[in-house]
């Protein structure tokens, strides 16, 4: 269910990804909500039971009466954990969220498996910006701090480009309930964490804004990787939000950083080749291969299987895409036919191979194109593989 009581408060929360995976929690910054996420759940469930939450005061979670302080905002994310039957978990914030990360990591340490700890700060040793952002929302409500706060949140070039997670990021923003975003004001405006952070023991993981005015490197991001013992750096060329600003980069450094590589890479990679191609096919690859091939076959299934198609930064249907755009190119029909045929019994549709076929003959020539189009009309064609009956 979505709506959870947990810490005495109803939350708002979503899970993605399969129950088995080991968890991913995701806290948004102060202004966001949930979908804040959205990228990063979308490239992560996959490899993680992924929980997003509203925190308290945000989106559909309950707005209590008075101030909260980072501590309370730490329990609401662990009660929401357990009430889920979460034990251990990855915990990625940004911002508001970091800070919570931060009191998890050196109060509930146990429960971490992994930190990360984006675009955030242990402590404002100037938080009159904070203090007047809460007093403008209490007194006119969000409209006016708006602009300022979509300012700081984005590059000036991000903001005039106007890509869709400005729209969506500006409507959650002024939806937030003012007594609930002032609450959150007053957490942040509080908050000292500098004199636990060598107690976070978990592998953690820092990323900074290069053009973030928020929570830049001095004073903040470089205190952070100087007191916490096991720390990674990542710079994004972003201001404040870096997962929306540049969602597929950031992705790339949680994934360098959460998703370890399979000790046994050949057992991984005809996993994922059975997968992709199917269970028939790579079994009569593996029944056909000989004492002189057996090497190649398995530098294929270790090198093509187990890396490449295993690297988290692109889907299983981007790839299939791009190795028939390629093969059409080279004109390696074989190839093309098969991963043709297995892309349509999994997550092709033919409208995906027509639009991969068009930009081949831009790019690659008409006669490929058509000879692509002739080959994909007759798998097309064929029936679709059925069970048989029992």
């Amino acid at each position: 269910m979505p709506l959870i009581e947990a810490n005495g408060l109803r939350h708002y929360c979503r899970v993605d990804g399969r129950e088995e995976k080991p968890a991913l929690i995701f806290a948004h910054s102060l202004g966001c909500d949930h979908t804040q996420w959205d990228a990063q759940a979308a490239a992560f469930e996959t490899h993680f039971r992924v929980l997003r939450y509203d925190v308290r005061g945000h989106g559909a979670t309950g707005v209590p009466a008075g101030d909260s302080t980072i501590e309370m905002l730490a329990q609401d994310a662990i009660a929401i954990a357990d009430t889920l039957g979460i034990g251990t978990f990855a915990f990625c914030g940004l911002s508001l969220g970091g800070m919570i990360g931060q009191w998890i990591g050196a109060r509930a340490g146990e429960r971490l498996t992994h930190l990360v700890l984006a675009n955030t700060s242990s402590h404002y040793a100037d938080p009159s910006a904070i203090v007047a952002r809460r007093k403008a929302v209490l007194e006119s409500g969000m409209a006016p701090i708006e602009e300022t706060v979509m300012g700081r949140f984005f590059m000036p070039e991000t903001l005039a480009a106007n890509p869709a997670a400005i729209a969506r990021t500006r409507r959650v923003l002024v939806a937030t309930d003012p007594a609930g975003y002032a609450g959150c004001c007053a957490a942040i405006r509080d908050m000292d964490h500098r004199a636990i952070l060598r107690s976070i023991a978990a592998p953690t993981l820092i990323v900074i804004g290069e053009r973030d005015v928020s929570t830049p490197w001095e004073g903040h991001g470089e205190i952070l990787a100087r007191e916490i013992p096991h720390t990674q750096v990542a710079r994004l060329p972003t201001a404040h939000l870096s997962n929306l600003e540049k969602p597929r980069t950031f992705n790339a450094a949680l994934a360098r950083f959460l998703i370890s590589k399979p000790e046994d890479m050949l057992a991984a990679g005809f996993k994922r080749r059975r997968g992709v191609l199917g269970e028939e096919y790579v079994d009569r690859a593996r029944a056909a291969t000989t004492s002189f091939t057996r090497d190649f076959q398995e530098f294929l299934t270790r090198c093509a299987w187990g890396e490449i198609w295993g690297r988290p930064g692109l889907d299983v249907r981007t790839r299939r895409l791009l190795v028939l755009a390629t093969t059409a190119a080279l004109g390696r029909w074989e190839e093309f036919r098969l991963h043709l045929r297995a892309g349509l019994e999994h997550d092709l549709e033919p409208c995906d191979v027509e639009e991969a076929l068009l930009q081949i003959a831009i790019y690659a020539g008409v006669p490929a194109a058509n000879t692509g189009f002739r080959i994909a009309s007759e798998e097309i064609a064929k029936p679709a593989v059925t069970s048989a009956p029992e």
